[in-house]
């Protein structure tokens, strides 16, 4: 046989868009696999404030001091299904105490406030 008599067959072809989006969940995957992400959140913020923006669609997130807006999306998103909408972070310094005469600092933590988009949850505050 030749060459020319011989049929290629070829194997249709996702488009690059679903070839990326395949690629990106994987990666995610990978990440939540490996613990990368496990540690972006450390726990959610329990206070009067707090509950208050869970009725605007917003929860909030004690987060890894090297977390970026990037990572905590990724996070939030590999662990509780939703795509957040917008994040805002907040680094809280650490109050000045004192233990008789021996004074110190309480370590400084960031703050994530994470909103969701209308009709999303997550149940986080659920028998509070």
């Amino acid at each position: 046989m030749d060459k020319k008599d011989r049929k290629t067959i070829s194997k249709p072809t996702p488009s690059d868009e679903t070839q990326e989006e395949v690629k990106i969940i994987e990666t995610d995957r990978q990440a939540v696999k490996n613990g990368q992400l496990a540690n972006i959140l450390i726990k959610p913020v329990v206070t009067e404030k707090a509950g208050v923006l869970n009725e605007l669609n917003q929860y909030v997130f004690v987060v890894d001091r090297r977390a970026n807006k990037i990572t905590i999306a990724k996070a939030v998103e590999a662990f509780y299904g939703v795509k957040p909408v917008s994040i805002n972070i907040i680094n809280m310094s650490g109050k000045k105490v004192t233990r008789g005469r021996i004074k110190g600092q309480r370590s400084s933590w960031k703050k994530a406030i994470v909103t969701l988009p209308a009709g999303k949850t997550i149940a986080i505050y659920e028998g509070v």
